[in-house]
């Protein structure tokens, strides 16, 4: 299934039916009087989050999505049915954006999370509705009022605990296959991850999702690469893993460059619990790891012993490092239970 995390949709909700002018007629019955019915309902639009899709390939193919007009009220006091309302089913993460994309309308984080996007227009009165005392045979009945329309956009930003950031070609692919039973493509060059990979990590009979993410180059948080497109997938995760290429020359420059393409983008992507791997140590000499874990370490602030180091290729440190990294979302699960269920006093 081709991924897709934004879509442009059209929506419409139903026009409310018009009423009805009618009057009973029946033999023998001389004042039959007013009997029009008023018009339907128009039909709602809605969002739904649902928990089995991770995609908005659907949406690609279907842009306009209108819900049905109510139906014109009928003689004998008949009001008009309803219009049928539409459902768009969308993926867990979902945030329903203005039409200039720059505004959050809706987000969606819960599965069955269901919101009004379009509510459908009011029916009519029917001249049944007019009579009066003094007004015993009204030829008078009102229009629906009209749906609503707009342009909205869809993006979506994944739900993982954890995310995998680097620099291309550093290994996070080759990781995420180690760690999970996700099979992304791994290449020796770089942008060989296109769109996000998730996959499912067990740890000591426990469970977290990682989120591998297509490389960033200098520049991503102002569009350039693909970094740009989907750094607002970071935002969800509880921690950064930060993988570094133990074969690049100045592994601390590397380091600095997605730092502060995290920091430019903004969303708190910088004070999210951040994991330092030092990968493809297989490569290298046991002189050149002790001095790049030490140029790191000066460059991140942290102490050497926290820079793990990695082989994705033969499993060195992997486990370890998973292990560390559902302590980190273990903990801010808590946290987060913690802070729901304190609610401060109101006097």
């Amino acid at each position: 299934m081709k991924f897709l995390d934004q879509a442009k949709i059209y929506v419409r909700s139903g026009d409310g039916g018009a009423g009805c002018v009618s009057f009973r007629r029946e033999k023998f019955i001389e004042y039959g009087g007013p009997d029009g019915g008023n018009g339907g309902r128009g039909g709602d639009v809605w969002v739904e989050a649902v928990a089995n899709l991770n995609t908005l390939i659907d949406y690609r193919y279907q842009q306009h999505f209108k819900a049905q007009n109510g139906i014109p009220g009928m003689g004998r006091l008949r009001s008009g049915p309803g219009g049928r309302s539409v459902t768009m089913k969308v993926p867990i993460g979902t945030q329903i954006m203005d039409e200039f994309n720059e505004t959050v309308l809706h987000d969606l984080t819960e599965p069955g999370q269901r919101v009004l996007l379009g509510r459908g227009g009011d029916g009519g009165f029917g001249n049944d509705h007019f009579k009066s005392s003094t007004n015993r045979a009204p030829r008078q009945s009102s229009p629906g009022w009209p749906g609503v329309e707009m342009w909205v956009w869809l993006r979506l930003k994944l739900i993982a605990d954890a995310g995998l950031v680097g620099m291309p070609n550093a290994g996070k692919s080759t990781f995420l296959a180690a760690s999970s039973a996700a099979r992304p493509k791994i290449a020796d060059y770089p942008f060989t991850t296109l769109k996000p990979q998730l996959g499912v990590v067990g740890v000591d009979e426990k469970e977290f999702v990682l989120a591998d993410l297509p490389g960033l180059i200098e520049g991503a948080s102002d569009g350039v690469g693909l970094g740009h497109r989907f750094l607002g997938h970071v935002e969800r995760t509880r921690v950064i893993l930060h993988l570094i290429d133990g074969t690049a020359e100045d592994v601390a420059e590397n380091y600095a460059v997605v730092r502060q393409e995290l920091e430019d983008y903004g969303g708190g992507l910088t004070d999210k619990s951040e994991i330092i791997g030092l990968n493809k140590t297989d490569a290298l000499l046991d002189e050149e790891i002790e001095e790049k874990r030490a140029a790191l370490a000066e460059a991140s602030g942290q102490d050497p012993e926290n820079i793990h180091l990695l082989s994705g290729a033969t499993g060195r440190g992997v486990l370890d490092l998973c292990r560390r990294l559902y302590g980190v979302i273990d903990r801010a699960k808590a946290d987060e239970k913690a802070a729901s269920e304190h609610v401060p006093f109101q006097p």
